[in-house]
């Protein structure tokens, strides 16, 4: 049998790189993807890394067809997990904030988006079953800070494009699943648990600590390979207690 491949976003560093590390531990065709810019050196070391700035117009269908032409034709699995956590204050001025939002946006929902559409084409046009891997946030629940309404939103909109994925899409054998952590130790959250007093937000979180990026691509993977057909639509949630639906 041919080995899965599978297309993983923002996987140069963090959850992405962990989750690429645990699928190809499993024998998975990996294909991931770095944001380019905001990335060391994006490619460096893996042929199969593409570069693509999802802040730019056309940079998720460029992306995908890059992928899919490495892959021969052939993805079967997406794990949509590139994501920005940048705080936009309130107080700032209207463009900046306008300009926070629509980057957020585009970055953490509208990407994530149209791969799952692109995915979702692909899979009924071979008449093929696929999974999609969403990589959402318990902020998508419970809200964020004052200063991320547009990290909240974006994952609630995850969130909702996850389950609409799956009611739409099951009896064709295209399975839907989302992981929502709560703070991971990853470089997007350690600013934010600095300046936050650290302590003080682990406090609110029973097990004392917050997620590993191993954690999440352990779940991750689960998802893209392991979990059970009928388990399509579920969210899946790794925050240690702190929000407890």
């Amino acid at each position: 049998m041919n080995p899965p491949v599978i297309l993983v976003t923002g996987a140069s560093r963090g959850i992405g790189a962990a989750t690429t590390d645990a699928l190809r531990a499993r024998g998975a065709r990996v294909i991931g993807h770095s944001t380019g810019s905001t990335d060391p050196d994006p490619g460096a070391g893996d042929p199969d890394l593409i570069a693509a700035d999802f802040t730019a117009y056309g940079a998720p269908q460029s992306l995908w067809e890059q992928a899919l032409e490495r892959a021969g034709g052939r993805i079967d699995v997406l794990v949509n997990n590139a994501g920005r956590f940048a705080a936009n204050p309130l107080d700032g001025s209207d463009i900046a904030w306008l300009d926070g939002w629509e980057d957020t946006l585009r970055i953490n929902l509208t990407a994530a988006a149209q791969l799952s559409r692109y995915a979702v084409r692909h899979w009924l046009e071979r008449g093929a079953a696929g999974r999609i891997v969403h990589i959402a946030s318990r902020a998508g629940h419970r809200g964020d800070s004052p200063a991320h309404w547009h990290y909240a939103a974006a994952k609630g909109g995850m969130l909702a494009l996850h389950k609409t994925i799956a009611r739409g899409y099951a009896a064709q054998g295209i399975l839907s699943f989302a992981i929502a952590p709560g703070f991971v130790d990853t470089a997007m959250a350690g600013d934010y648990l600095a300046s936050r007093g650290g302590p003080g937000l682990l406090a609110d979180i029973p097990l004392g600590r917050v997620a590993s990026a191993v954690e999440i691509a352990a779940i991750a993977t689960f998802c893209a390979l392991d979990a059970p057909a009928s388990m399509t639509g579920a969210t899946i949630d790794a925050n240690g207690a702190s929000y407890v639906r």
